[in-house]
């Protein structure tokens, strides 16, 4: 420290200088520790989510509290980038640090191919501008910036003249185009975007009101709210054949949530606060897994309360396999029937089971919960593997390597069974399991049964989304056509569509489309109309 301080310069600019110097490599350095603490920060926030997403039970509690990481790990997120800002502008003519991330190394951008490019050549020229001596090609770098195109409204006059035959007087006029809407000057891709930030964006429509006014238009909430019911009715055709089509499917995966609808009546008898809940289902037809033909789809159905006869009614004309949950509303669907075979065989759904078995492991530590979750991983490992690949594959992978392993577990879940307390949680999950055995060997027999019933769970998981949105339906009708509008929009997504595209030119097509042909607007078959052919239609 002494020989630093004899090493020093004695003119007063030049400490200056140094101090500065200092003070901003000082400055850095606390700037990039802050950065790395926040980066830890937001590991360990994502960390525990991923935890709770493989292993939590799918509870409000649980969403509400993966709903708050999301936004905690947003804030922390944008706190590391503004210090990583600061920190490249303590020193402008070093190279701007990368971005700092939760999940390691930046990932760029990814946009579609198809997404319009506009190209700017800065040429410098054909002249040296030192010596004036031409200048030829050599190379070029070329960087990207992404820019958005804020959205417009515009207002289409369809004028249709009115004209006379000079000789006989006949009047001569093009008949007026069909409307989504008729009588509304609702356009279709007007509609398309209203459908699709309500329902997919969870957007109310009275912050879609001060959406478009900031466009230039002020559509009333009850104009828009007008509007989402008489384009839901014209859509309605369609939604019935893809519940046709998806509860035709031999295998079906149901899941449900609750849904708080609004009930003036008990209100007016001072019961709480006037909401009551009811429940959404969701099922499932996803065949992508085992290559089977049928096209990917979902159907919701709304009900008013948890009752069975719901879910009966909802099946009444479907039959095969269903993979759901223990809801004691689906055992008369597998009741023998009076030709001695039942209407559907039961699959059970192994990512539940485990999740039992991980919240006894994350409270206490057990091993034998440990254990329990490391057997059912290695089904898991083999599952992965034959992913995508065809039925009977998939059975002779299952028959060869996942049936010894199966019925190890089996035995093993019985040995433990006799071990330990009777009355305790860990007691209460095998039996779950025991007690359901024959749902859940049927992924070892069909190789079109999946291992679990993921597929459901992902199709209502946008229900409980929305809800931090709208919070409750307004009344039962009201859940409906919510219900009817996310088949249609999931259905779409399902297969690869973008939905706002997909409404937009089914809205401006169907009128004019052949009701016997309608299956041809279906999100699986849909081919958006080319300019050409609207004009020549």
């Amino acid at each position: 420290m002494l020989n630093a301080a004899q090493n020093l310069p004695e003119d007063p600019a030049l400490l200056k200088a140094m101090i500065a110097d200092l003070q901003a490599e000082n400055a850095k350095l606390t700037a990039a520790v802050r950065a790395h603490d926040l980066v830890v920060q937001a590991l360990r926030l994502r960390i525990a989510k991923l935890k709770k997403q493989a292993f939590g039970k799918s509870s409000e509690k649980i969403e509400r509290e993966i709903e708050q990481l999301e936004l905690a790990l947003e804030d922390i997120l944008v706190a590391a980038a503004q210090t990583v800002a600061l920190t490249s502008d303590v020193n402008e003519d070093e190279e701007p640090a990368a971005p700092v991330s939760a999940r390691g190394k930046a990932r760029r951008p990814r946009v579609a191919t198809d997404t319009p490019r506009e190209r700017n050549e800065l040429d410098p020229g054909s002249a040296c501008p030192d010596c004036g001596g031409e200048l030829r090609l050599v190379g070029e770098d070329v960087s990207e910036i992404l820019e958005m195109i804020t959205a417009k409204l515009k207002v289409i006059e369809v004028a249709r003249p009115k004209k006379s035959c000079r000789c006989c007087e006949k009047m001569v006029q093009v008949p007026a185009p069909s409307r989504p809407i008729p009588g509304s000057m609702a356009g279709s891709s007007l509609l398309a975007y209203v459908l699709v930030s309500k329902f997919d964006d969870h957007l109310p429509l009275y912050r879609q009101n001060e959406i478009l006014a900031r466009m230039g238009a002020d559509i009333p909430r009850s104009t828009l709210a007008d509007w989402c019911g008489k384009a839901m009715r014209t859509l309605l055709p369609l939604i019935e054949r893809i519940e046709s089509s998806v509860l035709a499917s031999d295998v079906i995966h149901a899941d449900d949530t609750p849904i708080q609808v609004l009930d003036h009546t008990r209100r007016a008898k001072g019961l709480g606060k006037g909401v009551r809940q009811g429940r959404i289902w969701g099922y499932v037809c996803d065949q992508r897994p085992w290559n089977g033909p049928q096209p990917p789809g979902v159907v919701y159905r709304f009900a008013p309360n948890w009752k069975a006869e719901h879910v009966q009614n909802h099946l009444c004309n479907a039959s095969g396999i269903l993979q759901a949950d223990a809801y004691k509303g689906y055992t008369k669907l597998y009741e023998t029937g009076a030709d001695g075979t039942p209407r559907f065989r039961e699959a059970a759904c192994f990512a539940h089971w485990r999740r039992d078995f991980h919240d006894i492991w994350k409270a206490n530590k057990s091993q034998i919960a440990r254990e329990a979750l490391d057997r059912i991983g290695q089904l898991y490992d083999i599952e992965r593997e034959i992913a995508g690949k065809p039925a009977d594959v998939r059975r002779a992978v299952r028959q060869e390597h996942s049936k010894p392993k199966h019925e190890a577990l089996r035995a093993w879940a019985e040995q433990q069974l006799t071990r330990i307390p009777v009355k305790g949680d860990l007691a209460s999950a095998f039996r779950y399991g025991l007690g359901r055995w024959p749902a859940f060997s049927l992924f070892i027999e069909d190789g079109r049964v999946a291992i679990d019933n993921n597929a459901a769970e992902r199709a209502v998981r946008p229900i409980g989304l929305g809800r931090r949105n709208w919070l409750f339906a307004g009344a039962d009708t009201g859940a409906e056509t919510l219900a009817r509008a996310m088949t249609l929009i999931e259905s779409a997504k399902m297969n690869g569509l973008d939905p706002q595209a997909y409404l937009a030119d089914v809205l401006d097509r169907i009128h004019d489309h052949k009701i016997n042909r309608i299956d041809e607007l279906l999100p699986w078959k849909w081919t958006p109309m080319s300019a050409q052919q609207a004009l020549a239609a």
